[in-house]
């Protein structure tokens, strides 16, 4: 007896496809990737992603790329979150970084993979807008010798320090709303540039 057809998918199957990586991600994380499963939860043949993705490279790619548009989605909302003072934002920037990384563990690890096309427009757009928000913060505070590259590298430097050792499982980080607590403690300090 013969498995039944797939049957043709009706809509975007490349966003479907997309999101049944995530979906893929979030269950078994990164290693659990491949173009046979996407194809099978979105219930078409292992042969139909080939015309959206020719690699898992590919794949893998376009699925860091709308991680990282949820990621500058969060920094944006705690941002908004926050009083308008300069290092609030900073601070807010920096929890919506490790909320992310916490929620979305193995999506996060995608985005930071070395195992990308890091030439495709789409994900230099997106992760480019995620950089943005950090050097958004970063503006109105003075920068030393490093300029304003530095301040934007220690901000971000801090934020991805703290999220791996929360997904490595640092037990004192577990706790979200300890985690978040320590983060805002331990979340770089700037003096404001001068008005001009």
């Amino acid at each position: 007896m013969s498995s039944p057809k797939p049957k043709r998918f009706k809509g975007d199957l490349r966003a479907a496809l997309i999101e049944a990586g995530i979906d893929l991600v979030r269950d078994g994380g990164p290693e659990a990737l491949t173009i046979r499963g996407v194809a099978a939860r979105v219930g078409v043949s292992h042969a139909a992603p080939k015309h959206h993705f020719a690699t898992l490279e590919a794949l893998r790619t376009a699925i860091a790329t709308e991680g990282y548009r949820r990621f500058t989605a969060e920094m944006d909302a705690a941002i908004a979150e926050a009083t308008l003072d300069p290092q609030s934002a900073i601070t807010a920037a920096g929890i919506g970084y490790i909320r992310f990384a916490r929620s979305h563990p193995g999506l996060f690890q995608i985005m930071f993979t070395d195992r990308l096309d890091v030439t495709d427009p789409a994900l230099c757009t997106a992760s480019d807008a995620a950089y943005a928000v950090l050097a958004r913060v970063a503006a109105p505070v003075a920068h030393g010798a490093a300029g304003a590259e530095g301040t934007e590298t220690l901000i971000w430097s801090i934020a991805h320090g703290f999220s791996a050792l929360m997904l490595t499982g640092k037990p004192e980080l577990q706790d979200p709303a300890h985690a978040e607590a320590l983060y805002r403690a331990i979340a770089p300090t700037f003096p404001l540039a001068p008005k001009d």
